[in-house]
């Protein structure tokens, strides 16, 4: 991969970099024309009161939540150019608040589900439009095949056809807002929705206003993902860009408006031509000759809004698995483009979800009902979050609350219209984050009740012991150099299990000892490593390595390019010591000791703690070792398992017989 500090390139526009955000950023929140208006007006009869004031309703949550939070309070959250819900988490823990992982764990399995439901709303939304010409065609077959494509592209990375994802979106925004447009000219008066007065009486006065609310939202739902997608095109770039998107998308809604008005008192059942299923007002806007050109279109972009997601998620859970949130996996990097990763298990669990969408709820239209309630979730998590980035910038104190408070009845005014919509599939969303999330919170409470008890002891005092045994000659020689991985983060302190292993379970003479400890920083590319010498022979050496939390950790590669460089100034000698091959200087092998903690039966733990690592242990075994996990695979490396022991049983009922 190329390296991955902080590129100068996302803080340039040009053209190129514009087209290029249109095709990364806006996916999401560019295809949701597709169904907003038709899920919003549904079977009731059309109204020009209730068009008017969900038009104003979308108009306003597009300016209020994307335009003003995200685009231009959330995006100024970045971590050396990075977005995203765990981005910022890692900003705000520095305030060593330990309760702020709780909304970053379930803001990021929000985002998650969103990902899983994201792709089938909108290809199954474009692929219906088919129905304008076979009422009766099973669209089922059709968007599954597309999905299995999209997902099986994934491992070949999408470098090549990248390319072509910005003109793509650019045709597919033009278009959005030529046809709105159109429409717009006929009936200008639906221009008057952008007084809020239109929104704020449809939700004080009509029952309905609360619930058209929930599906109003949908206008919005892309604007986690923008910020998550920062790292990829920069702030400039994308508010920008976002100046450009909005117009055509506010184009597009007032559009169908206008349209829908032309038809008060009757339905969308009414208006389609060929179907008992409402018409998408997304399609009516299209003069006939054109639906086929709109309709391929749209798939596409529905296509690159489902990539845009699925690249999304894989980066999500990189960060999660750095972060300690996530069970290690697999990760692999078929480009050599920035951030560009392949998560198989991601992959193939995100396809699996996906398809379950699809043959559950059938049609687009009851998919409507599952979405929108996880990210309401996530985009509150965010704001909470946000509040806390502010604090640390010291931000004017009433203006943290104006902006908490503010966004905070929004998010819960929509948490609440969404939750309407629970039983008719917004369980299914929950139901999915609800696993991420407990997924997520075993694995760091696992992770953080076994360092807890993590036996550590001073290294000081083994300083001498392994200087000896790397000289005793009556000891068959284990490697010319040892390493072992700790988690120790104090230099001065290492683990007893693996003291026990050099010296107690089978001494182990070695003429370099290394302990390898890997930092995870809050910095997204950083790289660096400091070495620390042990004794007056310098053959004992701590590793530290300080790597992002988006960084690869290769430690096989990480310690090649350690070692060469103190060889090379003279620190350390790696030749080996046998004599023969010590005058031909021949480099000494170099062997890893992973030692595996294994829990066990002879602990007396609380009930609550005894479940969490039960199944922390679980999730483990499905996980990847830790050999794969640190890039190991290919070196020499010795696996020992080490009994944990966190709670002993010490009162035994047990009497000697006389």
């Amino acid at each position: 991969m190329n390296s991955h500090s902080k590129s100068t390139h996302l803080d340039k526009v040009t053209m190129g970099t514009l087209l290029v955000t249109l095709g990364i950023i806006y996916g999401d929140i560019g295809t949701s024309p597709l169904y907003v208006m038709k899920a919003i007006m549904g079977k009731e009869v059309i109204r020009e009161d209730i068009v008017l004031g969900a038009i104003s309703c979308v108009f306003w949550t597009l300016t209020l939540q994307t335009t003003i939070k995200y685009v231009i309070l959330t995006l100024k959250a970045d971590n050396n150019g990075e977005g995203g819900i765990f981005s910022l988490y890692t900003l705000v823990k520095k305030l060593k608040k330990p309760w702020l992982i709780v909304p970053a764990i379930i803001g990021g399995s929000a985002l998650l589900a969103d990902g899983i439901i994201t792709p089938p709303i909108s290809i199954s939304s474009a692929v219906e439009g088919l129905r304008i010409y076979e009422p009766e065609l099973q669209t089922i077959p059709i968007v599954i095949s597309i999905l299995l494509g999209i997902f099986l592209i994934q491992q070949f990375g999408t470098k090549t056809i990248g390319k072509f994802f910005g003109p793509l979106m650019m045709i597919w925004f033009l278009m959005l807002g030529l046809l709105g447009f159109s429409h717009l000219i006929g009936n200008p008066s639906v221009l008057k929705a952008i007084n809020p007065y239109y929104a704020i009486h449809l939700l004080s006065i009509h029952s309905e206003g609360y619930f058209v609310l929930g599906f109003a939202f949908l206008c919005t739902t892309g604007a986690e993902a923008l910020y998550s997608d920062l790292g990829h095109c920069g702030v400039k770039n994308i508010r920008i860009s976002w100046t450009f998107v909005k117009t055509m998308l506010v184009l597009s809604y007032f559009g169908q408006g206008a349209l829908l008005i032309q038809h008060t008192g009757k339905t969308l059942v009414d208006l389609s031509p060929n179907s008992d299923n409402p018409a998408n007002p997304f399609y009516l806007v299209m003069p006939e000759w054109f639906l086929p050109f709109g309709i391929s279109i749209a798939t596409i972009a529905a296509v690159i809004a489902s990539q845009a997601l699925i690249s999304g998620s894989f980066t999500l859970i990189n960060e999660a698995i750095r972060l300690n949130l996530w069970p290690k996996v697999r990760v692999k990097f078929p480009t050599n483009i920035r951030g560009q990763l392949y998560i198989p298990s991601i992959n193939w669990m995100l396809f699996v979800g996906c398809v379950f969408v699809v043959l559950h709820f059938k049609e687009s239209g009851n998919m409507e009902a599952a979405y929108g309630l996880a990210i309401t979730l996530c985009m509150i998590m965010t704001t909470i979050l946000l509040g806390y980035y502010m604090m640390l910038k010291r931000v004017n104190f009433f203006l943290i609350v104006l902006v908490e408070v503010v966004y905070l009845s929004i998010e819960i005014s929509f948490f609440l219209s969404n939750v309407q919509k629970f039983s008719h599939g917004g369980y299914v969303t929950v139901f999915i984050a609800g696993l991420l999330a407990a997924t997520m919170t075993i694995n760091y409470l696992g992770k953080k009740i076994r360092r807890n008890y993590t036996d550590l002891v001073d290294m000081d005092a083994y300083v001498s012991i392994l200087q000896d045994l790397s000289k005793d000659q009556t000891m068959p020689k284990y490697a010319t150099n040892l390493i072992y991985l700790t988690n120790a983060i104090n230099s001065n302190k290492i683990e007893y299990k693996a003291m026990y292993s050099i010296i107690n379970r089978r001494p182990k003479r070695a003429d370099n000892y290394w302990f390898v400890h890997v930092n995870v920083t809050d910095e997204p590319y950083k790289m660096e490593y400091k070495v620390i010498k042990y004794g007056t022979d310098n053959n004992i050496l701590r590793i530290d390595f300080y790597l992002g939390f988006r960084n690869e950790q290769r430690v096989n590669v990480l310690m090649k390019k350690v070692v060469t460089e103190l060889v090379l100034s003279g620190e350390i000698d790696i030749t080996s010591r046998y004599e023969s091959l010590h005058k031909n200087n021949v480099t000494g092998d170099f062997e890893y000791v992973l030692i595996e903690k294994e829990l066990s039966y002879d602990n007396d733990l609380p009930p609550k703690e005894k479940i969490i690592l039960d199944l922390y242990d679980w999730l483990k075994k499905l996980s990847l070792s830790e050999e794969k996990a640190f890039g190991l695979d290919s070196s020499a490396v010795k696996i020992e398992r080490f009994p944990l022991v966190i709670n002993p049983i010490e009162d035994i009922p047990l009497k000697r017989k006389q």
